[in-house]
C-alpha cells in the first residue's frame, strides 16, 4: 500500500510540474486599486497563480473536514470513555459486605507429603 501511495505522490508531482512548466508565461494581475486611477500589480507565471488559487479554494473546505473530524474524534473519545465507566464492575454497599465473609475464611493447605497409612 505504500509503494502506490508513493506513486500516486510522484505522479501529481510531476503532472504539477509539467502544467507550471507549460503555463511559465508571465501575466499581469491588478491587485489593489489606488486612487489615480491606477493598480498595484504583479507579473506572475500562470501556473503559480492557477496553484495558489487552487490553494486558497481548498483551504475552507480541509478547514472544514479538519473541524469534522476533531469533533468525531472526540465523541468517539466520549463514548468509549461512558462505555468503560459503565461497564467496569463497581461494588455496591450490599455485595461488599457479603463478599467481606469470603474473604476471611481461611483456605485449607495441601501440603506436599502424601499421608501414611
Amino acid at each position: 500500500m505504500q509503494v502506490i501511495r508513493t506513486i500516486a505522490w510522484i505522479v501529481l508531482t510531476a503532472l504539477l510540474v509539467a502544467f507550471i512548466a507549460m503555463n511559465w508565461t508571465k501575466v499581469p494581475v491588478n491587485f489593489w486599486p489606488m486612487q489615480d486611477g491606477n493598480y498595484i500589480h504583479f507579473e506572475w507565471p500562470v501556473g503559480v497563480l492557477a496553484l495558489l488559487f487552487f490553494g486558497l479554494g481548498m483551504l475552507p473546505v480541509w478547514l472544514y473536514l479538519r473541524a469534522v473530524r476533531w469533533k468525531l474524534n472526540r465523541r468517539i473519545a466520549s463514548l468509549e470513555n461512558s462505555l468503560r465507566a459503565t461497564s467496569a464492575p463497581s461494588l455496591t454497599s450490599s455485595q461488599a459486605v457479603s463478599a467481606a465473609p469470603l474473604e476471611a475464611a481461611p483456605i485449607a493447605e495441601s501440603s506436599s507429603e502424601p499421608e501414611k497409612p
